[in-house]
């Protein structure tokens, strides 16, 4: 199907907007009035713009209070149309958004709004255009889209249709089965915007807090399913109002726009997409330092051994159990400490992994390899982390460790199992694109998101996994996003014991991340405990948290650069990542920063 945009979706000026949207492959636009009127070029002179780019303009919007108001109003309301007909011919804009009106003159009168809507449909029709009535939600007597369409009904004038918009129908709970007694034909267009189910204001919710599908919580896909039932052969256009895409770059949010689209077309069986190939656990996790000693010390203190070194690049391959960490010193590492800058994602198959990334729109990344290296395919997740496609220890499929020459010895006896989650800290303005990343492109189930207090705001956390748990990524956005050293990326690391798991650490030098001991009197409050236990948590800043499955016990590494490390034990089926707990966690690593500078 085809697809446009909102210019009112996207920030910057009505030319980046333009350059943007046909760069991320939309079809076309909707141009929103307000960028029209700040933009120094002329009508022709757009219309000549979007057709350079492939761009078709699909509607021009909104023409508000309109209808039901007096005669004397209404003369004036033609006249202003007839003006903007003439824009919009100019333009090449061959419909226009007409919205139910808001506006205090107007009347709880539905055959005189059918009159008035059919005499302003009359007038564009001399013009070529066609009227598209739309139900705001917060319309002062037109508020529901079987409203709208009554009205449409009643005129009866073939210039005139329904404009229907996903966020005005389910923000108010309609029923969108309605929409298949429309006509398609009489389906104009369709606006499309998710959002969070938040209880506020609608006008309000609305204006700031719409994204695009698959990144909120309306069954999007579900209306557009209704409307495509009618026969509707329109385009399926993003109208978002968001306060963050309002302030990001314009180029990456087309592009998550675009994607979100994509996925919404295979979910209505509209796109013929690569199936999603679901990763089956963490190959590797690689970090970047340029300083390594500080790193190898932590890892050596938590059981891991370095075993191997790639033949070719200043990579160290550190390993315990099935985790392993790649420590990268090469000269292109940045300056400003350690930090998580890719991960080694298994993959049944790698190369049909990457061409369902690639058709995503996810940036396929150019990697410098010797022609004896593995052929690894890897993309960038919005947030620059790179994501590699991987098989390790599979008949007929390239290892990436064959890339490693051994170096010391096996492994010792393992504390360590495996990776258990990563946590990976997102950019202000790309939580939600990367929510919609890995469910889309990787085929993750992204779990609610959930807000955990900071000593210095809020931050937002949403888990993205597969359906075993042997992949689990925790996406965050905090505060301060330039304050790296707490909210920081990290390594949860799956141990049997983690009381034996930190005792070892500690033992070897490893600092722990000391805790409140008033965190220790609530959980005497909360919880029974065996004689002993809890004093035991104390000593070794051991946190504690249950769920309906099961029991959690974690503790936590000091930090180095921008990452630190965390030791999990799962008991009977225990799904969470110890959420109750972060607020403390987050506090002991402000107060450690703030005693030792860093």
């Amino acid at each position: 199907m085809r697809t446009s945009i909102a210019t009112v979706s996207l920030s910057g000026s009505l030319t980046e907007k333009l350059t943007a949207a046909a760069r991320a492959g939309f079809d076309g636009v909707e141009i929103f009035e307000n960028d029209l009127l700040a933009s120094p070029l002329t009508p022709e002179e757009i219309r000549a713009r979007c057709a350079d780019l492939g761009l078709t303009v699909d509607l021009y919007q909104p023409m508000r209070d309109i209808e039901a108001v007096p005669e004397d109003e209404f003369a004036r309301n033609l006249r202003r149309a007839r003006h903007k007909f003439e824009l919009m011919r100019r333009l090449g804009a061959d419909t226009v958004l007409v919205c139910s009106s808001v506006s205090a003159r107007a009347v709880d009168d539905d055959a005189l709004a059918a009159e008035q809507l059919s005499r302003l449909a009359g007038t564009a029709q001399e013009f070529g255009i066609r009227v598209a009535y739309e139900a705001l939600a917060w319309g002062r007597h037109v508020s529901t889209y079987d409203h709208a369409w009554r009205i449409v009904e009643s005129a009866g004038h073939p210039a005139l249709g329904t404009c229907l918009d996903s966020f005005h129908i389910l923000s108010r709970g309609s029923d969108p089965k309605g929409i298949e007694d429309i006509p398609g034909e009489k389906i104009f267009f369709l606006q499309l915007a998710d959002a969070p189910l938040l209880a506020m204001d609608v006008l309000q919710w609305s204006r700031h807090y719409r994204c695009f599908p698959g990144q909120g919580g309306f069954d999007v896909a579900g209306l557009v399913r209704h409307v495509l039932r009618t026969g509707y052969d329109g385009p399926l256009s993003l109208e978002v109002f968001n306060d963050v895409f309002r302030q990001a770059e314009a180029g990456p949010t087309a592009v998550d726009a675009r994607r979100s689209l994509l996925v919404l077309q295979e979910t209505v069986g509209r796109a013929a997409l690569p199936e999603p190939v679901v990763p089956t656990g963490v190959a590797f996790a690689e970090l970047v330092t340029p300083d390594a000693e500080p790193l190898t010390a932590l890892l050596g203190a938590l059981g891991f051994t370095r075993t191997a070194r790639h033949r070719g690049k200043p990579v160290a391959l550190w390993e315990q159990g099935d985790a392993r960490i790649l420590v990268n010193t090469g000269p292109a590492v940045r300056r400003d400490g350690t930090q998580l800058a890719a991960i080694g994602l298994e993959s049944p198959d790698p190369a049909a992994a990457a061409r369902r990334a690639e058709a995503l729109l996810a940036p396929v990344l150019p990697r410098r390899r010797a022609p004896e290296d593995a052929p690894l395919d890897a993309v960038a997740a919005p947030d620059g982390t790179e994501l590699f496609f991987c098989a390790t220890g599979r008949p007929g499929l390239p290892d990436w460790r064959a890339d490693f020459e051994d170096t010391d010895p096996a492994p010792a006896p393992a504390s360590v199992r495996r990776i258990d989650h990563l946590a990976l800290t997102q950019p202000w303005h790309h939580f939600d694109e990367a929510a919609l990343f890995h469910h889309g492109v990787l085929g993750l189930h992204a779990q609610e998101s959930v807000d955990v207090a900071d000593p210095y705001g809020l931050l937002r956390s949403r888990a993205v996994t597969n359906a075993d748990g042997s992949v689990r990524i925790a996406l965050t956005v905090g505060p301060a996003p330039t304050d790296d050293t707490v909210h920081a990326q990290h390594i949860a690391l799956a141990t049997d014991d983690v009381v034996a798991s930190a005792r070892r650490f500690r033992d070897a030098g490893g600092g722990l991340l000391p805790v409140p001991a008033n965190y220790y009197d609530d959980l005497a409050a909360r919880f029974e405990f065996a004689d002993g236990e809890l004093e035991t948590y104390r000593d070794l800043g051991i946190l504690y948290d249950r769920d309906a499955h099961g029991v959690f016990r974690h503790c936590y590494t000091r930090t180095v650069g921008r990452v630190f490390f965390e030791l999990v034990q799962r008991d009977d089926g225990y799904r969470g990542y110890g959420a109750a707990n972060a607020p403390v966690r987050l506090a002991a690593q402000h107060a450690v920063r703030a005693l030792t500078g860093g």
